[in-house]
């Protein structure tokens, strides 16, 4: 009997959640197939089902998390993705310069965990990847009604700075210093979106 539509996106959706882990894990290059399936309880000859080629599944691994709601990830996290306006860029804000979005290694946004390797990525990977970094500061740019002309370029820093901040703070093992980091980004992105007072 054939497997049903619902079953397919099912299988698919576990394929990628499998890949964004260990990509966000040991990156790209070191991930094989095999180990994208085994850990998504998948035996390797179906990947082709679904994929056609690792860099497809990269794509989508990427362009995934444009739809990803934390509020579904982490308990007690305050995130209405039907919010708008400064609202929803300060929460963005607090979501992602967290401490749970941090050490939540394999929930980690790609813009966090695989600059590199989207640098090294044909086309089609940096391409999802720039919808990612449009996106984070289409909602920054709407959340700042006051900065007048400059929103886009506003907008492009506090991307700038929640990103960066969360790539060095991922670098170190020091957690105090870690936190340190991340809470000096998030106090300057939040006045950045307050605007003047």
């Amino acid at each position: 009997m054939p497997y049903t539509a619902e079953h397919k996106l099912k299988t698919r959706e576990r394929i990628v959640e499998s890949a964004r882990a260990l990509f966000n894990r040991r990156g790209f290059v070191e991930v094989s197939i095999d180990e994208i399936m085994a850990h998504a309880g998948l035996t390797r000859g179906g990947f082709y089902n679904h994929f056609p080629s690792k860099e497809d599944l990269f794509v989508e691994v990427v362009g995934a998390y444009q739809h990803f709601n934390p509020a579904a990830r982490w308990d007690g996290v305050e995130f209405d993705p039907c919010s708008g306006g400064s609202t929803f860029a300060r929460q963005l804000i607090n979501v992602y310069l967290s401490r749970i979005h941090l050490d939540d290694v394999d929930g980690h946004c790609p813009m966090i965990s695989l600059p590199s390797d989207v640098a090294h990525a044909g086309p089609r990977v940096k391409e999802a990847y720039r919808k990612l970094v449009e996106g984070m500061t289409g909602v920054f740019a709407a959340g700042m009604p006051h900065a007048n002309g400059d929103a886009q370029q506003r907008g492009l820093a506090l991307t700038a700075l929640c990103v960066g901040s969360m790539v060095l703070a991922r670098t170190f093992e020091d957690h105090a210093f870690r936190d340190e980091i991340r809470e000096a980004a998030r106090t300057m992105a939040l006045e950045l979106v307050d605007g003047p007072a």
